[in-house]
């Protein structure tokens, strides 16, 4: 079976960094899976934050990240990475790293295939 193991987050003060890191075990062809990152804060809905298709070529992000996170992986490795830059608090929220078994990347939650349990990231004012 898949399994994705997210890490990275922490509490930041708004403005740093942090990078999410997602490994991706068991009997898969990471290679071929496109992958994204989606965020939940407390009494709202899962939401899209990035997206990566399975060389890496072609990337998409929410409106609300746009120029701050970036997405990547290395299939060697078999890790997705997101990078988070300028932080704010309004990016507090629990982050998920997903995996579709199809290659092309998609923002549709219902694409993906495989989660990981997510990793808590609090930004303070």
């Amino acid at each position: 079976q898949v399994q994705l193991v997210e890490s990275g987050g922490g509490l930041v003060q708004a403005g740093r960094s942090l990078r999410l890191s997602c490994a991706v075990s068991g009997r898969t062809t990471f290679i071929t899976y496109s992958m994204g990152w989606f965020r939940q804060a407390p009494g709202k809905e899962r939401e899209f934050v990035a997206a990566i298709n399975w060389s890496g070529s072609s990337t998409y992000y929410a409106d609300s990240v746009k120029g701050r996170f970036t997405i990547s992986r290395d299939n060697a490795k078999k890790t997705g990475f997101l990078q988070m830059n300028s932080l704010k608090p309004e990016d507090t929220a629990v982050y998920y790293c997903a995996v579709d078994t199809m290659p092309r990347a998609t923002m549709n939650r219902d694409d993906y295939d495989y989660w990981g349990q997510g990793t808590q990231v609090t930004v303070s004012s």
